[in-house]
């Protein structure tokens, strides 16, 4: 079978499994396409997003606004091609001697030194967590500070510390975003939040 045969036969016995869910038009794109890279049905019950959230998302890559990473495997998972066509740069600046000096010299993380250092290059533009709590609590607290702004937050930490914690402050924060309850996430799933908003971006042009 050909790439687009195998992911047309995924989706279909996903819509057969996922039955009646709930999701709208724009919602279920993004659902359906988390379940197609995890083969994880329970994001359909834990799944959060803002009010607007989509609209965002799309818009910014509409846009031709940075998308910024927490981990360069989040990094490599996003579609370019759509990204790209509009002007948009996909970043991750974990790796950054810079940030790695700064996060030394702070006694923090990169992943939190990082946010710091993306916080111009994030405005109006998408930041991806798919790794690194800290990343997401540090965001969380520049925009409250007015440091950072960008259109959405894809939060979507993994792990057995903070990381249901921190998503569970960024639903109750008044922020757009996508992200899910519960320990469950990872930089492959936040990438295909982003492919499936730049799928939907690019049948917009």
């Amino acid at each position: 079978m050909k790439p687009q045969e195998i992911e047309d036969k995924s989706f279909k016995i996903i819509e057969e499994e996922a039955g009646e869910h709930g999701f709208n038009e724009q919602e279920w794109p993004v659902v359906r396409r988390m379940i197609h890279t995890s083969a994880d049905f329970e994001y359909i019950k834990s799944i959060s997003f803002s009010k607007g959230a989509i609209d965002r998302g799309i818009q910014a890559i509409l846009q031709g606004k940075n998308i910024i990473t927490d981990t360069n495997m989040a990094r490599v998972g996003i579609r370019k091609k759509e990204i790209h066509e509009f002007g948009g740069q996909v970043r991750c600046l974990i790796a950054d001697e810079a940030v790695a000096n700064q996060a030394k010299m702070a006694g923090t993380t990169r992943a939190l030194a990082a946010v710091d250092m993306a916080a111009q290059e994030m405005e109006g533009g998408i930041y991806v967590v798919g790794n690194a709590p800290t990343a997401l609590l540090r965001l969380m607290a520049l925009i409250r500070e007015k440091k950072a702004n960008p259109a959405l937050i894809i939060g979507f930490p993994v792990g057995f510390v903070n990381a249901a914690e921190s998503k569970d402050e960024l639903m109750e924060l008044d922020f757009p975003h996508i992200t899910n309850k519960g320990r469950k996430g990872g930089s492959n799933i936040a990438a295909s939040i982003v492919n499936a908003l730049a799928i939907m971006a690019y049948k917009q042009k």
